[in-house]
């Protein structure tokens, strides 16, 4: 900033369907609250009084008042007041008009307490008590990050308060593509051991965006950003009382298969043998699992854990979603046994198996003690 010190940023939001989305409220400080009172024991409880006149000009709410003690009122120069004569004769007998506490005051309306919305509406300017600012930001990663990191993290404090806004449920699910320091996880985990019983969830995006060799952060041993996002989030965990700590990394890279489609004069001997496995040699088991769960469309939050069965590994995705082995010389016993286990799907590969036959058994076996889905790679 130059001449004038820029002390405010700006935020776009938006829904994507307006026409469903409510705001979420901000609760009522005590402030707020103290201006409801009840002097004339109204039954309806507290309230306060409010403006008659509205900001803008209606012809049909253009009208003299007369007071208790006879005084003429009228609407201020260019405004009008905010209900019709008719409407305003109504709320008079119900009670819900005063004028002052010598009744000689401008018409006010009673707003009652029982009657309002059970929070504040969100306004357009949000002030660092409620989301905080560069400064609180940069101390908060520096309570993990003792290393100056990051120039201009966001504060947690502003995404609890955009998420507030948003109207979550419990399990939401947050997404933010451009990660950086993952503050966003920070504050949905804060969020959900505030409340105890939350289990929303976030999906962070990040590409491995390399840290300068001369920045703290790479002197720190983070080679990318992402590296740094992983470790907050981490520490971050360490720091909550109670609530789910856990997170899953994954990196987008391209198929697991090697490239099969070659023109007829393009195949070579040298290149029919390297095609004799199907699969690209630097891919694990993990890469394996959890490519079929993204083209399955199962959720990648589901648990995981692994069993070794007579010196076979096995792979549990959502229990029995899914159970997959991928080892070499897979035998009928093994088959059997993940076949009683009646999982949802099962994954192999063409090339793991002991033998043909047990290949060529494999959907009978299943069939006989399950109706799952078999998935050879």
């Amino acid at each position: 900033a130059k001449g004038i010190s820029a002390t405010h940023e700006y935020i776009i939001v938006y829904a994507a369907n307006s026409s469903i989305w409510t705001p979420g409220l901000h609760e009522r400080n005590e402030e707020q609250l103290s201006a409801y009172h009840n002097p004339d024991n109204d039954p309806r409880g507290l309230w306060r009084s409010s403006d008659l006149s509205a900001r803008t000009y209606n012809s049909s709410c253009d009208y003299e008042i007369i007071g208790p003690t006879g005084l003429v009122f009228s609407p201020p120069r260019g405004r009008s007041w905010i209900v019709n004569e008719k409407r305003y004769k109504e709320l008079l007998d119900d009670n819900r008009i005063i004028f002052g506490a010598d009744n000689t005051g401008r018409p006010m309306q009673k707003k009652f307490l029982s009657e309002v919305k059970e929070g504040i509406t969100p306004e357009t300017w949000t002030p660092r008590e409620k989301a905080g600012d560069n400064k609180t930001a940069r101390y908060e990663i520096k309570k993990i990050f003792p290393e100056n990191l990051f120039d201009t993290p966001k504060p947690t404090k502003l995404l609890l308060h955009l998420m507030k806004i948003a109207n979550l449920d419990d399990d939401s699910i947050i997404l933010d593509f451009f990660a950086g320091s993952s503050t966003t996880a920070h504050a949905v985990m804060n969020l959900n051991n505030a409340d105890l019983g939350g289990n929303r969830k976030f999906i962070l995006v990040q590409i491995p965006e390399s840290c300068a060799p001369e920045s703290e952060a790479f002197k720190a041993g983070y080679k990318t950003i992402c590296d740094i996002g992983r470790a907050r989030i981490i520490k971050a965990g360490q720091n909550l009382q109670w609530g789910d700590k856990g997170f899953r990394v994954l990196q987008v890279d391209s198929g697991n298969y090697k490239n099969v489609f070659l023109s007829p004069e393009e195949y070579t001997p040298e290149i029919l043998d390297t095609l004799a496995e199907n699969i690209k040699p630097d891919r694990n088991a993990l890469d394996l699992l959890f490519a079929q769960i993204s083209e399955l469309g199962l959720p990648l939050s589901l648990e995981y854990r692994a069993e070794i069965v007579d010196g076979f590994t096995l792979h549990y995705y959502g229990e029995n979603k899914i159970i997959a082995c991928f080892d070499k010389n897979i035998n009928r016993p093994l088959i059997e046994y993940v076949a009683k286990k009646r999982p949802e799907r099962a994954l192999f590969r063409d090339s793991c198996f002991e033998n043909v036959n047990n290949m060529i058994n494999l959907r009978h076996i299943f069939a006989h003690y399950a109706e799952s889905v078999v998935i050879i790679l």
